[in-house]
């Protein structure tokens, strides 16, 4: 189960032709290859093509799919959905920069186009929140204070957050919209064992994934929180450190 940025792809955002060799070998071997982003599945698309997974982890757990199919979905009701980004726009303006996964767009109001920041993101949809009405998998909201986040989560139950570490962004979700969680749905609906997955993480979000599978590896350029956990650490994502691992277990 691969984490995407940070993890499996480059710092430049791309999966090395040396990484997609040996991921082609492990599914020629009868691997079965999960990827667990917090990328909504529209913006994954272009590297789910590229890994052909079995299993998509979508929008940090919030959407699990086995084989094209759907097995599992934790989402914000519309009603909630409204209350969050109310509430933030309230604090922060009408002009605070929000995202929205559902489970087939993923909405903006940045500032500057998503594609000129990040070109590796796929379709986007604008919208100035003002009549937004859908459910949500996933909201982000850029901004710092900490004492926010825990109000905009609380005017709404069943809410939890967390700041990235590499911005000044917060991700509000349902409690159990998680990669562990997501481990778990995926484990009761095909019969895969959690003791049979090995996990690969570089952030905050992916300790728990990485607790709760049958092996955690952390790649050399996750956080240290992540490194301590992990049962293993291999090379960084911009040395090919997965690909160097699973060649190395595998014989491939």
């Amino acid at each position: 189960m691969f984490d995407l940025d940070g993890t499996l792809l480059r710092s430049d955002k791309t999966i090395s032709p040396y990484t997609t060799k040996v991921l082609q070998k492990c599914r020629e071997r009868g691997l079965i290859l999960g990827i667990a982003t917090a990328r909504s599945e529209m913006n994954a698309r272009r590297f789910i093509s590229e890994v052909n997974p079995e299993i998509v982890v979508s929008s940090n757990g919030a959407l699990v799919s086995f084989k094209g199919k759907s097995i599992y979905r934790c989402e914000f009701s519309k009603e909630d959905t409204k209350t969050i980004i109310d509430t933030a726009r309230a604090a922060l303006g009408s002009d605070c920069e929000i995202t929205v996964d559902t489970a087939d767009k993923h909405y903006w109001n940045y500032k500057v186009f998503p594609l000129d920041l990040d070109s590796s993101w796929g379709e986007t949809t604008y919208t100035d929140y003002s009549r937004f009405c859908e459910t949500a998998l996933k909201i982000c909201i850029g901004f710092k204070d900490e004492e926010l986040a825990r109000q905009i989560a609380d005017s709404v139950g069943d809410c939890s957050y967390f700041k990235f570490s590499d911005g000044d962004w917060y991700q509000f979700s349902r409690k159990l919209a998680t990669k562990e969680n997501a481990v778990a749905e995926l484990s009761k609906a095909v019969g895969i064992e959690t003791a049979d997955i090995t996990a690969f993480g570089d952030d905050f979000i992916d300790i728990k994934m990485l607790r709760v599978c049958g092996k955690g590896v952390a790649v050399g350029n996750a956080i240290n929180e992540v490194k301590k956990i992990a049962d293993v650490v291999i090379d960084t994502n911009d040395n090919d450190g997965i690909a160097k691992y699973l060649s190395d277990v595998y014989n491939l």
